[in-house]
């Protein structure tokens, strides 16, 4: 009956128009916010974080939210585990029972592990943008460099050095979390999903671009997910010709990195945002198309909907 009325809730709210009254609570939740940046992510760079104003508008919106630290670059298992460890950190700064998860890119499959694994510590799962298909990028990489060749070590290396970089400019110096590039790139290919997909299947859909993934599933989780569909978004923005260039290697709609089908998971909010794998998380540096939903309302409006159901 619990599970009925949960789900009856959900529906209602879904097909409500949101409303901005109570400004200051509009995004508590029950539970803390976690969110669970991609590959080679940061803490922030010359002031500029992963997230970019994310967190400080969802705190202003009555949120309590928390950035987690994990690996730049590791496999979805080995960042999943750190995952559980900084949501046991949350649990005990906090005081709450759970957390909800927001991924975005390769931090999609990193917060489904947590939630498979541990699902009595997390209320939601939300996947933006998340590889959870695999990418035809990360296909084409692993296609050109020979498993256990010179070129694959020379590339771990040098992958692994930028995500050193990153950590260092960031401010947070190089972490003890391992790194591990070729494991990311071996999550992050179609193969590699796959096997991650048969071992923790919860909130996928029943095929590829099927879009019938239950919102909430028998582990008691809530799955939920956005992305974009668009690739050049701005002439403003320096890291969208890139994109145009990447988002070539899909013959589908895709944000630059990753497939919109291959984003979908549990209830999928939209999965045709006119944003890039950038815009999604307000990047770069809040540039986006000047006619599509702000990205950090997005995130807002996904708080108040888990507030509305108990979340």
């Amino acid at each position: 009956m619990k599970r009925t009325l949960l789900i009856a809730a959900l529906l209602a709210f879904l097909i409500t128009p949101f409303t901005q009254a109570n400004a200051s609570t509009y995004a508590k939740t029950q539970y803390p916010i976690v969110l669970v940046h991609g590959l080679f992510g940061f803490d922030d760079v010359l002031w500029v974080d992963y997230f970019y104003k994310i967190p400080y508008k969802l705190a202003n919106k009555g949120a309590t939210v928390y950035t987690a630290t994990v690996s730049p670059a590791n496999s979805s298992e080995v960042r999943g585990e750190q995952l559980l460890g900084y949501i046991d950190q949350v649990l005990a700064h906090s005081g709450a029972d759970k957390v909800n998860l927001i991924g975005h890119s390769h931090g999609g499959p990193t917060i489904r592990y947590a939630a498979s694994v541990a699902p009595e510590k997390v209320a939601s799962v939300t996947s933006v943008a998340g590889v959870n298909h695999g990418s035809k990028v990360a296909d084409i990489v692993r296609a050109g460099l020979q498993d256990g060749s010179t070129l694959e070590g020379v590339a771990g290396t040098v992958f692994n050095a930028f995500a050193n970089v990153l950590e260092l400019v960031s401010g947070s110096g190089i972490s003890a979390l391992p790194t591990d590039s070729i494991a990311a790139l071996n999550s992050l290919s179609t193969q590699g999903s796959q096997s991650f997909n048969a071992r923790y299947p919860e909130g996928l859909p029943s095929s590829y671009c099927a879009n019938d993934g239950k919102v909430l599933e028998d582990n008691g989780v809530f799955y939920f997910s956005w992305s974009g569909g668009s690739t050049y978004t701005n002439v403003l923005d320096v890291a969208d010709p890139l994109l145009a260039v990447t988002g070539l290697a899909f013959g589908e709609k895709n944000d630059g990195l990753v497939s919109s089908c291959s984003s979908q998971l549990g209830y999928v909010i939209r999965d045709d945002y006119r944003m890039n794998h950038l815009d999604e998380v307000n990047q770069t540096l809040g540039i986006h198309h000047l006619f599509e939903t702000d990205p950090v309302q997005v995130f807002i409006t996904q708080a108040n909907r888990l507030k509305s159901i108990g979340l």
